[in-house]
């Protein structure tokens, strides 16, 4: 559709172990790469930290088995204006969560699509959220939000407190932006690092979102 983005990738499915909670399981991989993080400096944030080594794996496959998958920790805080949100006010419904930062240049290139996801997405009881990270200002993260034309909130985390409670093997702090998916039941079925495609992700939604528990 457009644009060849440098990104970093870990999507938990069949074949990539993952130890988890004292848990091991198996995810679904295929070809493991170096990977740069997605940021780049400026508008009030700060440079990220560096990427890390990846798994590259896009298909329906890299859903996590329902039998495995880790609960997602507590989400809340205040959105962009400043007006309180949390992860549990979307249970029962599959959650597309997305970290960004207004400086962050892969965030502008996957943010139209993650808009478009989210209207074309809606019917089938998925909801999207985001967590604005290292943008000391709101104001500034309101900017980018409305050069975009997000519909969706966002958790405002300026010191990536929210980001630690995730394991780093799911969600790497220094990786921006990632995404989760979650599940009706809190859980996380897909984990992504860097900016992804409305073509990669749908088909991963609709999977998630089909599932009956």
């Amino acid at each position: 559709m457009r644009r060849a983005v440098p990104r970093t990738t870990a999507l938990v499915g069949a074949g990539l172990a993952v130890a988890l909670a004292g848990c091991l399981y198996a995810a679904a991989g295929a070809a493991s790469s170096g990977g740069e993080d997605g940021g780049g400096g400026g508008d009030g944030g700060e440079p990220p930290g560096p990427g890390s080594a990846t798994v590259r794996t896009m298909s329906a496959a890299a859903v996590v088995d329902s039998a495995v998958r880790p609960q997602a920790p507590a989400l809340e805080g205040a959105d962009l204006d400043g007006k309180p949100v949390g992860l549990a006010e979307f249970r029962g419904q599959v959650v597309v969560l997305n970290v960004w930062g207004s400086w962050c240049g892969p965030c502008r290139a996957e943010a139209d699509d993650l808009e478009r996801l989210s209207g074309q997405t809606r019917a089938q009881g998925v909801r999207f959220l985001g967590i604005n990270t290292r943008d000391r200002d709101r104001a500034t993260a309101r900017s980018f939000v409305r050069a975009h034309g997000l519909g969706f909130p966002s958790l405002h985390d300026p010191t990536g407190e929210l980001l630690l409670r995730f394991p780093p093997a799911l969600l790497n702090p220094q990786t921006i932006p990632s995404t989760l998916v979650i599940d009706r039941r809190g859980r996380i079925a897909v984990s992504i690092g860097g900016a992804v495609t409305e073509e990669e992700l749908s088909p991963l939604l609709t999977r998630v979102a089909q599932e009956t528990s």
